[in-house]
């Protein structure tokens, strides 16, 4: 019996697990595996000469198979994807193809009831498991864009815990590396900057004629880079080398190690059944159709393949009538004591789970749905870490990774592409969350509460019996909610001078300020201002009311012109803004502009969605410096984002003073 996979893969014809072992080393196991997939075709009297010249070639015996539609006959194909596609093209796209482009792995694993990072016989919902034994840091301390040479590489190992500098020439640093990599044989690698780093070292290793480290067994498997399109924005993936039998994250780049750190890429892959390192390299979104599709296996539902259901046909007037997003409540521009905000935990997919929303139950809503059932306990588990994590730390990461796996979910359902997505149930769920967000607001205003902001799956009140209240709304909507208790809340005004839906900032009972949208919490902000503007809420964390924000309002003004005074000597490393540039060609000249001509005269490669760090030397002319070659900066530039951030602050003093 196979336990406690650390990876997974398909090659050369065969499934490979590597289990870890009881004394740290890992080992192999190669399971044949032949590609097949299932099919059914409208009509097969009119296509029997391509079933018989599938029979002829390939293993093809009709059966019967599940969908989430309900039973389908048709036939099971010994074949791969390119016998998918010319099924497909053969009848006019009219075949109905399913469990084509599932991983083999995957599939072997959920058709065998085995997980990655547990014992067969645990539960993949529990918040409580144990992680991989091994655990070694390694840091190349060099400026990958500035040098393409490893002279000198920081490695922590986590058993015993030791740490080690290496340095030399590159070839002694590499050889030195492979073989510490291999004597302590760690079962997972955190590396800074991996995706840049590992490819060099593989291909010097190589030139060196040494052995690559990283890999148990001498080989990688590589993702491609890719720029694509999500939520209307740019991103851009790094390409990297995954080694055989461990897990190596770039704790760079990966966004679920940074939101949930390893504990939260273990619970992922746990739940997905992708590989630890597919889990970290991954979006939120990937994620969550991986859980979807493994649930499917797991309950031999097959996996539609270039699906046609994202939309039903529909008469115009039913077009008119759909719901077209969430509802909101237009705060006004204020500062505001003895607030109290109620928040729908998981709004989207507890409303999909409440109201049985799913593609095929939108004609049939009696029926089971399968999105409701492979997300009730997810959702069960995000509840549970979330009260988990009020008393003890070590849930956080596994609460977040939960947290943007639940988010994404609804957006998937409106994805065409979405194996178990349907663009009615995306528009039901944001008409259901609408009346529920009304449904609140009309009980707490009956409750005697003022409701100052709602935005989709919260509200921000002022009043008493906030409890009561709470538990009012709970009981009417049959939904969970978290209350948070304000000393005091901003709302910031837009240009407009109407309230800004997303961009306030207050101090919660505890003692802590929580913000949202201002410059200390946006990607772009650069350093020196960043820290600036935490310094003033710092000193507006320690007023508990209105007056008590008069009495440190001189002392938060001097933060302000002592940062004037001490912007023309600040570190022009401070001054870097990291944004994403959406596209290599600009029409007009801009910063982004700039910033991409200084990458390709360094030699760096650059792609849309990628993220530049960059100087201004010289705002009239968008002349920047790439950040880590900055010398200098346009003082004045700077001054007025430094003075954009300090009327963020300035609004809450001005209203305080009255």
């Amino acid at each position: 019996m196979i336990m406690w996979i650390i990876d997974s893969y398909y090659r050369d014809g065969h499934v490979e697990l590597w289990e870890r072992g009881e004394r740290g080393r890992a080992t192999l196991h190669r399971i044949p595996c032949t590609p097949d997939f299932l099919f059914q075709v409208p009509d097969a009297d009119s296509h029997w000469q391509m079933i018989e010249a599938l029979s002829e070639q390939y293993s093809l015996h009709e059966c019967q198979f599940e969908t989430v539609y309900g039973t389908c006959h048709g036939y099971r194909a010994g074949a791969g994807r390119q016998v998918a596609d010319a099924i497909l093209e053969q009848t006019c796209h009219k075949a109905r193809l399913y469990n084509v482009d599932t991983r083999p792995d995957h599939r072997y694993m959920a058709e065998h009831t085995l997980f990655p990072c547990g014992e067969q016989e645990e539960s993949r919902f529990s918040p409580d498991f144990a992680l991989p034994g091994r655990v070694m840091e390694i840091d190349v301390l060099e400026n990958p864009y500035s040098t393409q040479e490893c002279r000198q590489v920081r490695v922590t190992d986590s058993g015993p815990e030791r740490k080690d500098i290496l340095s030399g020439d590159e070839k002694t640093v590499i050889a030195d590396l492979s073989g510490i990599v291999s004597c302590f044989d760690p079962d997972v690698i955190l590396f800074p900057g991996a995706d840049i780093w590992v490819p060099r070292i593989v291909a010097k290793s190589r030139h060196y004629g040494l052995d690559p480290p990283f890999s148990r067994s001498g080989m990688f498997r590589r993702i491609e880079a890719k720029s694509y399109m999500s939520y209307g924005r740019t991103e851009y993936r790094e390409g990297s080398l995954m080694p055989d039998g461990r897990v190596l994250i770039d704790t760079r780049t990966s966004f679920n190690y940074r939101e949930g750190g390893l504990y939260g890429v273990i619970l992922a892959s746990r739940l997905t059944g992708l590989s630890p390192n597919l889990s970290a390299r991954f979006t939120a979104g990937t994620l969550i159709s991986g859980y979807e599709v493994y649930e499917a296996l797991l309950r031999e539902i097959a996996v539609p393949y270039r699906k046609t259901d994202a939309e039903g046909t529909r008469d115009v007037n039913d077009l008119r009538a759909c719901d077209r997003g969430g509802m909101m409540f237009q705060p006004v521009p204020g500062l505001y004591e003895d607030v109290f905000q109620i928040d729908f935990t998981s709004l989207y997919p507890a409303v999909i789970v409440l109201h049985n929303l799913s593609p095929e139950t939108i004609t049939c809503p009696e029926k089971p749905g399968f999105l409701p059932a492979v997300l009730a306990p997810l959702l069960e588990l995000r509840y549970r870490t979330k009260q988990l994590k009020k008393t003890n730390p070590k849930y956080r990461g596994a609460d977040s990774i939960l947290k943007w796996m639940l988010v994404t979910c609804f957006g998937y359902t409106g994805y065409k592409n979405a194996k178990f997505g349907r663009i009615e149930v995306h528009e039901r769920i944001t008409s259901c969350s609408r009346d529920i967000l009304i449904r609140s607001k009309d009980i707490a205003e009956a409750e005697g509460a003022t409701v100052l902001h709602g935005i989709v799956d919260c509200l921000w009140l002022q009043g008493p019996g906030r409890e009561h209240l709470k538990a009012r709304i709970e009981e009417e909507t049959r939904l969970l909610t978290e209350l948070e208790s304000y000393d005091w809340l901003v709302f910031l005004p837009m240009p407009d001078g109407f309230g800004a839906y997303n961009r306030y900032y207050g101090r919660l009972t505890h003692g802590s300020v929580k913000i949202r949208g201002i410059a200390s919490r946006r990607g772009d902000t650069p350093e020196y201002i960043r820290r600036v503007q935490t310094g003033m809420l710092d000193l507006m964390s320690t007023a508990s009311s209105r007056r008590e924000i008069n009495e440190v309002s001189g002392a938060v003004r001097g933060l302000y012109r002592d940062a004037i005074d001490g912007l023309r000597t600040a570190n022009p490393q401070e001054m870097a803004i990291h944004r994403q540039v959406s596209r290599l060609d600009y029409s007009r000249n801009c910063p982004e502009a700039s910033a991409v001509r200084a990458c390709r005269a360094a030699g760096i490669p650059v792609s849309p969605g990628m993220e530049i760090g960059y100087v201004v030397r010289d705002a009239k002319k968008w002349a920047v410096d790439l950040s880590w070659e900055a010398d200098g900066f346009d003082v004045p530039y700077y001054q007025a984002l430094l003075d954009r951030a300090w009327h963020e602050i300035e609004f809450s003093l001005k209203e305080a003073a009255g």
